[in-house]
Formats: C-alpha cells, sequence, structure tokens
C-alpha cells in the first residue's frame, strides 16, 4: 500500500458506483477516488461555523470532530503520539498538566486518546492563551512541521476516508471518498451535521484534490497522487 498510515481506513466489501470514481492501478492496489468529493469546493470550517458532532448543534464550543477521543491506529501511531506529547509544552497545551499526570490514552491499550472536559484532551477550548484548537497541531506548526507528523491518522485525514476490500483476482481495492454520517456508526444517527453532507463547508476557493494535496499525497503516495490531480484537475 502507498499510505502512510491507515488510521482512517476500513477494510470492508465496496458497492459504489463505479462511474463515480475515477481508478488508479498501484502494483497490487487499485486505488478508486470518488471524482465528485475530491473534485468539490469542500473546506473545513472549524471556527467558521462549524456544529460540532454533537448531538445539538455547538458552534460555541468549537470543538469540530474533537468532542470524541481519537482513535490510534496500532502500536507505531501511539509511540508517534507518545513522542508528540513529551514535545507539548504548557503555554501550547491546555491540559498539559493533566497529560503529564494520567497520560493522553484512556486505557492501557493505547487505542484511544483521554477525553477530558467533555472532549479529546488535545483539544485547547475556547480563551486559552495558546491558542484554540489541537494543540498537536499547533505545535507542529510552531515548530514549522507537517501536523500529519505529530497527530494521531484519524484526525489528519478527516474528512477524506479509505475502504479497502480484496479482489479475487489478489489485488486489493482502496475507495477513496469523502466521510459520511454513516461512517460514525450509531453516534451519526443522533449527530446535529455532518459537514460533507451540508452546504455550508462547500465554500472553499480550491478543489478538495488541491486544498488536501499533503493528506492525499501521505494516503496514497507520490505517483499515485501526481497521476490523480493530472486527471482530476481543471484545464
Amino acid at each position: 500500500m502507498g499510505s502512510r498510515s491507515a488510521g482512517n481506513v476500513e477494510r470492508r466489501s465496496t458497492v459504489s458506483d463505479v462511474s463515480d470514481f475515477e481508478e488508479i492501478r498501484d502494483g497490487d492496489t487499485v486505488w478508486r477516488f470518488e471524482r465528485a468529493f475530491l473534485q468539490s469546493n469542500w473546506t473545513c470550517i472549524w471556527g467558521r461555523g462549524c456544529q460540532g458532532i454533537l448531538d445539538e448543534p455547538a458552534e460555541h464550543l468549537n470543538q469540530g470532530c474533537c468532542s470524541v477521543g481519537a482513535e490510534i491506529d496500532g502500536d507505531d501511531e501511539a509511540r508517534m503520539i507518545d513522542a508528540s506529547t513529551a514535545a507539548l509544552r504548557p503555554e501550547l497545551f491546555q491540559y498539559f498538566a493533566e497529560a503529564s499526570d494520567g497520560g493522553v490514552f484512556s486505557t492501557d491499550e493505547h487505542a484511544n486518546t483521554r477525553v477530558i472536559d467533555g472532549a479529546c484532551i488535545f483539544l485547547n477550548r475556547p480563551g486559552f492563551a495558546g491558542g484554540e484548537g489541537c494543540a498537536l497541531h499547533i505545535a507542529a506548526l510552531a515548530a514549522d512541521e507537517s501536523p500529519i507528523d505529530w497527530k494521531p491518522s484519524v484526525c489528519w485525514q478527516l474528512p477524506i476516508r479509505v475502504d479497502w476490500a480484496m479482489r479475487d483476482d489478489g489485488t486489493e481495492l482502496a475507495e477513496v471518498r469523502g466521510w459520511r454520517r454513516a461512517d460514525w456508526g450509531d453516534e451519526g444517527d443522533t449527530m446535529a451535521w455532518c459537514c460533507t453532507e451540508v452546504p455550508d463547508a462547500f465554500i472553499g476557493s480550491e478543489m478538495v484534490i488541491d486544498s488536501l494535496a499533503e493528506e492525499i499525497e501521505a494516503i496514497v503516495g507520490v505517483a499515485v497522487a501526481v497521476e490523480l490531480r493530472r486527471r482530476l484537475a481543471a484545464p
């Protein structure tokens, strides 16, 4: 696989209409990309009208997708999060003391980040002097590094989702598409909104293949990302 990480990856049967997707083969992997989403002008509107993922609209909380702990993709990612946490300083991490006392994971298996005061431990709340938003993201930018190398993969990949399925010919099918309400499981049924299913977030100045170019390349690899952009970019 060309993906750097698989935190937002699920292996299951894929039943999408092939005509809605662009296919690129890379060795034993067939990448299938959802054209409509990747060519859309979706953009993250965190802090600019995002209603969050709670049962009621909660723009004032500025939690975005961080109302639940982030799922960690295996031991390697857990070690990466540990290293990122060790680099955080109190001036950029509101819950530095809580992390020092009880760690940042919710279980000994390091499967999820802790939830503190109703949201992920890494989320700096409104009014925090070091800046609102993900402390890992803020610290990565302060260090002139990519947040992709600091954050759980499920966080930096959203709203991109990858579904995997093994085919009869021995190749794997990787379907890359926009996250949907149903992908949240039962919790999705009661969420106040899903940003990829409402027009509010489709206000970007460029297509997703451009605005999320770094994330797409990290998921699929450079060669596939270049070919994808060649096919889907506006003339």
